[in-house]
């Protein structure tokens, strides 16, 4: 693992670091916020998935977690959302599809089956690592929240290793991807034409075929662009009903789809991530 760059932060540490990825075969780069409670012992580990063209960056640079992560004492990793490279198949003007928009799925189709594989990437390889070189990091106690395309990757890596995460959020997530107008198209070109193979990816489906999680926390943006065709979150409202999930859903009235929005919920989620960690 190389250092990229470290910065003290709310007495904390900031970083940033690069390797190179088994499941990806790239360099994937990431970010972990180690708080100063890390210097006396174990902290837990929170998740946070990004969402269609970002990487790590833009929640780490705008997302302002670090207060609320120090003041809890929670330790935050933020992966890319895609691999990245000249060898990599892309489509460079498709901004919902390859580069930035890996879904937190393992491809099946050729030729992106050899490097997409952010589903292995985010629930296997990356904390194996986090374990080696973080020692304060409590993989006993792990939580996951996302945005957008990051928040349908924490919903359902929640739903699909319940046993392992303690709690789930979400800020605008895609929760329906089979039907959603931004994914259609990355399903079909990463899993194939094929629909039953993507109800592994998809939040609403997999509670209907019996997956489950003991609760979730969902934050959407009332005047949000993407609300109506992308998002959708009346249909996690109703799977969850249905399954008997609790499911705190908040509307933010005014609030778009953008790090403005987060931010100014961030620490609210932070806050009931530490409670449930």
């Amino acid at each position: 693992m190389e250092t990229v760059s470290t910065a003290r932060s709310h007495e904390g540490v900031q970083g940033v670091y690069r390797h190179e990825s088994r499941e990806t075969g790239t360099p994937m780069t990431f970010s972990v916020f180690v708080p100063p409670q890390a210097a006396e012992g174990k902290v837990p580990v929170l998740w946070y998935f990004s969402g269609l063209t970002c990487t790590h960056a833009n929640v780490t640079e705008k997302g302002e977690f670090r207060a609320a992560a120090a003041r809890h004492g929670v330790m935050i990793v933020c992966p890319d959302t895609s691999p990245r490279g000249a060898d990599v198949p892309d489509e460079a003007d498709n901004w919902q599809f390859g580069s930035g928009a890996g879904f937190y799925l393992d491809a099946t189709q050729p030729p992106y089956d050899k490097n997409y594989r952010m589903y292995s990437y985010v629930s296997k390889e990356l904390p194996e690592l986090i374990g080696e070189q973080f020692p304060a990091a409590d993989l006993s106690r792990q939580g996951l929240f996302g945005h957008s395309m990051g928040g349908h990757g924490a919903l359902t890596l929640a739903l699909k290793h319940p046993e392992r995460f303690k709690s789930c959020s979400a800020f605008s997530p895609i929760v329906q991807p089979s039907t959603s107008d931004w994914s259609v198209p990355a399903l079909t070109k990463y899993l194939g034409p094929d629909e039953k193979a993507w109800r592994d990816y998809d939040a609403t489906l997999l509670i209907a075929d019996g997956k489950r999680f003991k609760e979730f926390l969902v934050d959407q943006g009332g005047s949000d662009a993407f609300l109506q065709k992308g998002l959708k979150p009346w249909l996690l409202e109703e799977a969850c009903k249905a399954a008997g999930i609790p499911l705190t859903l908040n509307i933010r009235e005014g609030y778009d789809h953008s790090y403005y929005f987060i931010s100014s919920f961030m620490a609210d989620h932070v806050a009931w991530h530490a409670a449930r960690l």
